[in-house]
């Protein structure tokens, strides 16, 4: 332990030097304190041991402005780290933060790295931490009890959503790439994502102590033990602001929503369903990317609009500033194909400019446990290249074998489609089997037959009579997506996706048809043109 406490704080203070922009001899008195060379003109990065609840210690850092006034009082901005995260995560934007006049403080979550505690999820003790630095806050630095706020990448997100149901103290939270609904970011269509949380099951054990209830949670999730479902979920409603959203409503705080449209670990659908329920203040955007990307190079202290907008938001409703984010239309939203941004006044008006229905008229039969070759990709790569280099995941759609991938397709069309919004699919299902597992996409297929993936979703039955039709219906991802002219839209589906776990017994096979009392169809919502 004790060298393992002496590398985290030589690293930390290389990172937090690097920065702050100080020299490599300056370095290694990071570790405990970090004066910039003009003190006056410049914030003063400190690190702490901060109490916790229930008598653990957080590591954390705080950040207070330069020149700061005695007896003068600041805005306070605390940051809960990410997942697997330490507490230098957001060093280089609680400087930017603390050179505009707050007193920003970050901390690692309990359970990860030196911190203490075990890994408890975003669970009670998790939320009664972030009270416990706000307390340790005003009583040991220039902070301001009326002017409060939150903010967070991914996990700091949802603790940050989780506290300001708890605690009326907060005044403003901006919560990027997180979650609303724990069920439905993880286990939407009743179907585990099973990179997502293999990977955060990983990363956890990696950089942190997993708690027995997090062990179980997850070893139960991962075995496919339908007899815990109900275990499981009642865990993961605990954890969701979703389910609190009356409370967050009641304490009145301001709260910003930023995600990306491929997040492969907290889908946007959730975030726009929480948004539609928030009663005060609120914005929302949406941008190209995966888990996280979309704000990443601001961690690294490079321009970046998602943390431009959450300065102003905390300026706007912790300083009082009158700079017009407030009067903006607050549903931002980026298009995967474009650069620009589009407003509009709230989520449903994303896709007003009516749809396109796609009919799924032939009955189509396959094959289960066989991947076709389209899937969603890989998680946290295929849609940060998507976000780049514009390169989603792409299948030969003349090429998937048939018996294994029903596929339907829309004329070409004479003009541009902007999909805009959630698309949705209703279908009639005829399982082999009680049990079963399909995945949905919609691409893009140029002339020459080549599919871009546009979104995608999972939906898996258990308990089913085998031979006997039911109707479907499933929300694929929401995204924004320009369809080229001379395009056409193709809907897939089939039985195997590596990004999720599936559940078709061994010679699984599924009919979809489409009943003349009950058309079978996918409705694409688009932009006004």
């Amino acid at each position: 332990m004790p060298v393992r406490t002496t590398t985290a704080a030589a690293v930390a203070g290389m990172l937090a030097a690097a920065a702050l922009g100080l020299a490599p001899h300056q370095a290694q008195a990071a570790s405990a304190t970090v004066p910039t060379a003009a003190a006056a003109a410049q914030p003063e990065l400190r690190f702490h041991d901060i109490p916790g609840s229930g008598g653990i210690t957080l590591k954390g850092n705080v950040f207070t402005p330069a020149g700061a006034v005695p007896g003068r009082t600041y805005p306070l901005i605390v940051l809960p780290t990410s997942w697997g995260m330490p507490q230098i995560e957001y060093i280089a934007q609680a400087r930017k933060l603390a050179d505009s006049g707050y007193v920003v403080v970050g901390y690692t979550s309990r359970g990860f790295w030196l911190s203490g505690g075990e890994i408890e999820t975003a669970g009670p003790a998790d939320v009664a931490d972030v009270s416990a630095v706000i307390d340790w806050a005003l009583a040991t630095t220039p902070a301001d009890p009326a002017r409060i706020g939150l903010g967070g990448v991914s996990y700091g997100a949802g603790i940050s959503l989780l506290a300001s149901a708890h605690d009326p103290r907060i005044k403003a939270v901006v919560a990027l790439s997180g979650w609303a609904d724990l069920i439905e970011s993880i286990y939407s269509g009743r179907t585990q994502h099973l990179q997502a949380a293999g990977l955060l099951g990983a990363a956890g054990a990696i950089t942190g102590r997993p708690g027995p209830e997090l062990r179980q949670i997850l070893g139960d999730f991962l075995g496919s033990k339908l007899d815990k479902e109900q275990a499981m979920i009642d865990w993961g409603r605990k954890r969701s602001p979703a389910e609190k959203v009356d409370r967050i409503n009641a304490n009145g705080a301001a709260i910003m929503l930023g995600n990306a449209w491929g997040d492969t670990i907290f889908p946007p659908n959730q975030y726009a369903a929480f948004y539609e329920k928030l009663t005060g203040p609120k914005r929302l955007e949406f941008r190209p990317g995966d888990h996280a990307t979309a704000e990443a190079t601001g961690l690294l202290g490079l321009p970046n609009d998602t943390w431009t907008n959450a300065h102003r938001w905390f300026d706007r409703y912790l300083k009082g500033e009158r700079n017009g984010v407030d009067t903006e239309a607050p549903v931002q939203i980026k298009s995967r194909s474009t650069g620009g941004y589009e407003g509009y006044t709230d989520w449903k008006s994303v896709g007003s400019g009516g749809t396109e229905r796609i009919a799924l008229a032939d009955s189509e039969h396959v094959f289960a446990n066989v991947d076709s070759g389209a899937n969603g990709g890989i998680v946290m790569l295929s849609n940060l290249l998507d976000q780049f280099l514009k390169t989603p995941p792409i299948a030969s759609i003349p090429l998937l074998p048939r018996s294994f991938a029903a596929v339907w397709q829309s004329p070409r069309y004479d003009e541009e489609r902007r999909v805009r919004g959630t698309v949705r699919l209703h279908t009639t299902v005829t399982p082999t089997k009680g049990d079963g597992t399909f995945v949905a996409h919609l691409y893009d297929v140029g002339p020459l037959g080549l599919g871009k993936l546009v979104t995608n979703a999972p939906y898996t039955f258990h308990g089913k009579t085998p031979g006997q039709a039911f109707g479907v219906d499933l929300e694929l991802f929401s995204t924004a997506y320009d369809v080229p002219e001379g395009h056409r839209l193709a809907v897939v589906v089939d039985t195997v996706d590596p990004l999720y776990i599936e559940h078709n017994p061994t010679g699984a096979q599924l009919t979809f048809s489409s009943p003349r009392t009950d058309p079978s169809w996918v409705s694409v919502p688009l932009r006004e043109q």
